[in-house]
């Protein structure tokens, strides 16, 4: 596995099975679970240590609520961690998620995405990877090559319709 996939609930695979969609487009071996930073503190801690030793490369660590599990994460190894806020039933319209998350001290870096911002998470999850795989590389720029095109070819749908030549 490259990528590990962790959640606070199973209530949020919803958005976090975005993330788990990226890897299967990339091709990219992950693994998907459930670690609570509140309820399952050891879990926790076992998953946050043994991840590197495990083969993982990158963490993707998606919460809600107060949102401790990326950055607690990221305390406990040497991976880089993304976190993805969860707007949850508990929730503080995310605000909560997103700060807890984003707000980290010196030293325990996360990088943070928007909320419920799973696809943006494994997408980065590539990019990092992407560095040093040249196969990997090449997915990416094919993926964003596809992403122009279909943009030029809405936009060339508009011409026409609406008023927006230069």
């Amino acid at each position: 596995m490259r990528v590990g996939i962790v959640m606070g609930s199973d209530s949020d695979l919803a958005v976090m099975a975005q993330a788990a969609e990226v890897c299967e487009g990339f091709a990219l071996a992950y693994e998907l679970t459930v670690v609570s930073a509140h309820r399952t503190p050891e879990r926790l801690l076992d998953y946050g240590r043994q991840a590197h030793r495990r083969g993982l490369q990158v963490i993707i660590a998606g919460a809600g609520g107060a949102a401790h599990l990326p950055g607690m994460l990221a305390a406990l190894t040497p991976l880089p961690v993304i976190g993805v806020p969860i707007l949850s039933s508990n929730s503080i319209e995310g605000w909560d998620s997103i700060l807890s998350i984003l707000q980290m001290p010196a030293g325990v870096p996360v990088a943070t995405v928007a909320l419920d911002g799973a696809k943006n998470a494994g997408l980065l999850a590539v990019r990092i990877l992407a560095a040093n795989d040249a196969v990997l590389q090449k997915k990416m720029m094919d993926y964003q090559q596809e992403m122009c095109e279909k943009v030029l070819d809405k936009a060339q749908g508009l011409k026409g319709k609406y008023r927006c030549d230069f």
